[in-house]
């Protein structure tokens, strides 16, 4: 049975009574109820459902299901008579961006032909995609003016059943997907579209309008905006983070860009000085560590063990000592929290093949690793010390010479 459908009836009705047809499970174990006439909206037409309560119990989701609609409930309902309440402050902010994004469509497509493919109402933001390719600040602008224009000229918006032949005398927006039970939802001199959501009766009660950005997406322009009160929470919110940055870069609202642009050049500066003394610094540690080398079996032999040092500042490491000096050897280990790090490197001059090295000692900490002959890298688990570590490279760099 079709129940009256009472939200397109009236879509500012906030309570009704109804009679329970079925009190039923899904296959999914959730409670739901049919009625005989409902109030509350089901999801369908990018338009989220409504929720509310029947007979003081919560109504979390609506359904329309083969006809029937669905009213699922936490916990099953009682008798055969009932009366539905709304969230109505859920329901307008639906009414009003739903209105809003049939407004912003009209706006693209009569002053760029730009045709509206998909629309999504989320809980805080609202997407419309554009069947274009790009989209410049200025179509963007006059879009949202021509928008804010219709809403501020609060025109009626009308709703009408009609059949497939009259459809003809109607300039639709966009074809229709459906050939029976067609709703057109009418702005006069504006906009003609089939859609079964909920809509306020003129354009003045969106409110306003607000484009927030826009983004590519595949081969269209995906738009987000919101309608209505949801401008003024957008505005509420963009307001406390520019109070709190005014105290944070001690500027003025029209001074903010140019304060963080002068901060972010500072860090930009700053990291490039910090990245040049790491790079002296590690020349220096390779000197130094070079002077201490310990000449055996025809080399120069380096090892060393650190403690929160990054893989890169080792490798880097490591080569500044075989670049730089002839017939070096190096075992380098760090220590990271639970984990044991290690870069082994060779001159050209020595025939050690660092792969077979680092192929033996992986497996005393169960660790992974990999590289050329010349230099290798890993990491494991800290199971044996760092000391311990290099000990067993050394004595199977003394097994490999």
């Amino acid at each position: 049975m079709t129940p009256e459908k009472l939200y397109y009836q009236d879509p500012y009705k906030r309570s009704f009574s109804a009679q329970i047809l079925q009190n039923e499970k899904d296959e999914k174990g959730r409670f739901y109820v049919v009625l005989d006439k409902t109030a509350f909206y089901p999801t369908g037409g990018g338009q989220p459902h409504d929720t509310g309560t029947i007979n003081g119990v919560d109504v979390y989701d609506v359904e329309e299901v083969e006809g029937e609609v669905r009213h699922f409930t936490d916990t099953p309902l009682e008798g055969k008579e009932c009366n539905g309440e709304i969230d109505w402050i859920r329901r307008f902010d639906h009414m009003q961006q739903h209105a809003g994004q049939h407004i912003l469509s009209a706006a693209f497509e009569d002053i760029y032909g730009y045709r509206t493919v998909s629309f999504h109402l989320g809980k805080e933001i609202c997407t419309i995609d554009l069947e274009v390719p790009t989209l410049h600040e200025e179509e963007a602008e006059r879009a949202e003016e021509r928008a804010n224009a219709i809403i501020l000229e609060n025109r009626p918006i009308d709703t009408k059943w009609v059949t497939e032949n009259e459809i003809s005398k109607y300039p639709l927006r966009k074809a229709l997907s459906v050939t029976d039970d067609i709703r057109l939802v009418i702005i006069p001199d504006f906009d003609y579209n089939g859609c079964g959501g909920t809509h306020p009766n003129t354009t003045g009660q969106v409110s306003s309008l607000k484009i927030l950005q826009w983004e590519k997406q595949k081969k269209n322009i995906r738009v987000h905006f919101v309608c209505g009160n949801r401008v003024l929470k957008q505005l509420h919110e963009k307001n406390l983070v520019i109070q709190r940055l005014n105290g944070v870069l001690s500027a003025p609202q029209e001074d903010l860009e140019a304060a963080a642009t002068r901060i972010l050049e500072q860090q930009k500066n700053l990291e490039k000085t910090v990245d040049e003394l790491k790079t002296e610094l590690l020349v220096q540690e390779a000197n130094k560590l070079t002077e201490h080398a310990i000449t055996t079996n025809g080399y120069n032999l380096v090892e060393k063990a650190y403690s929160g040092w990054t893989m890169a500042e080792l490798q880097q490491l490591a080569k500044n000592i075989i670049h730089n000096f002839d017939s070096m050897l190096v075992l380098l280990v760090n220590e990271n929290d639970d984990r044991l790090q290690l870069v082994c490197a060779r001159s050209n001059d020595i025939e050690i093949n660092m792969r077979e090295l680092i192929k033996r000692i992986l497996p005393e900490i169960n660790g992974k690793g990999g590289g050329s002959e010349t230099v290798v890298q890993g990491g494991g688990e800290k199971i044996i010390s760092s000391e311990a570590l290099i000990g067993k490279m050394v004595e199977v760099t003394n097994t490999l010479n």
